[in-house]
């Protein structure tokens, strides 16, 4: 079988460049940087950037964080409805609230992997969002954690409450908040999930999350039980890992990059960052993520230490291509 793909959120990666080239390489659906429903409220125009969707873009779902639900419900609204932009604006397929972000600055003020800690409160987000997605007719979902530690872990339960507080799908990245992004994930509690799920709650679909970097993690994971899989760091120098899950699914020899493909999808997407974004930040903000393209390729330390140092886009281009 082959499962439904979906690229992980990102922040400061999952802009419409970079959905759009994981949609062109097998990716189903792409998940928004994550949006801040106070930042919404107040009408931060930095913030209203994130949620921009390209107009062939009919894939996309958009991801909040915040902890008072009415305020959660609000940002829903205006990103339902498109009243952060004056330009055209393609509304997204879902509305995804982030309950499983570890870093401090988030956790820290009781929003992402925080609300795990507090389900009574986590369900009230989970209600007031999804009501509205209800009226628009999209998806309400949730990413989540397995816990907040490993003394702690909650998610098999803590999903149920989601699905049963009108949740349509829960991602569940299998690391507690406490370990971060180390290496190891605990897929038991994945497939303990999806048990619980299938019996008490079967409309509500799972995704699994964490580690998924080759083909054969991704077999192995969809095994489990999941409805899907959901891939982030993994594809951010390998956009092409969607199209390898699909053809190793399906028997076929999976699709392997050469040298000249990751120059050339880096380059590809620093001309789009740079299209939108403007030259003097385009670039600034593509040294980052054209690296990951580079780890492949021969001396690829020196190929990134070059680009940190290119100052526009015809020099960061020949330093690539070079």
């Amino acid at each position: 079988m082959i499962p439904k793909l979906y690229l992980a959120p990102m922040a400061g990666y999952t802009d419409t460049v970079f959905r759009r080239i994981c949609t062109s390489c097998g990716c189903d659906e792409t998940v928004s940087e994550m949006i801040s429903a106070a930042a919404l409220h107040y009408k931060d125009e930095k913030t209203a950037i994130l949620a921009e969707i390209e107009p062939d873009e009919n894939n996309v779902s958009l991801q909040i964080f915040g902890h008072d639900p009415a305020m959660m419900a609000e940002a829903a609204e205006i990103l339902l409805t498109g009243a952060y932009t004056d330009k055209p604006t393609v509304k997204p397929v879902g509305i995804d609230i982030n309950m499983g972000c570890p870093v401090r600055k988030i956790a820290g003020n009781g929003d992402g992997s925080a609300l795990m800690q507090n389900p009574s409160l986590a369900a009230a987000v989970m209600e007031s969002v999804s009501a509205v997605c209800r009226r628009y007719g999209v998806r309400a979902s949730a990413k989540i954690r397995l816990g907040w530690d490993r003394e702690h872990i909650n998610a098999p339960t803590f999903a149920l409450m989601l699905a049963q507080s009108g949740a349509d799908m829960i991602t569940l990245h299998c690391r507690t908040k406490e370990e971060l992004y180390t290496p190891g994930i605990h897929p038991e509690y994945l497939a303990e999930t999806a048990k619980l799920l299938k019996k008490h709650a079967p409309g509500c679909l799972l995704i699994g999350n964490g580690d998924i970097s080759s083909a054969e993690e991704a077999a192995y994971m969809t095994s489990l039980g999941c409805d899907g899989l959901m891939i982030g760091r993994a594809a951010l120098g390998n956009p092409w890992i969607f199209r390898q899950i699909r053809e190793s699914a399906a028997g076929q020899a999976p699709f392997m990059p050469t040298a000249d493909d990751l120059r050339n999808m880096a380059a590809y997407m620093v001309h789009e960052i740079v299209l939108r974004r403007g030259e003097f930040t385009g670039i600034r903000e593509s040294r980052g993520r054209a690296a990951h393209f580079c780890k492949g390729l021969p001396g690829s330390a020196a190929l990134r230490d070059r680009l940190n140092h290119a100052e526009s886009e015809a020099e960061f281009i020949a330093v690539l291509m070079g």
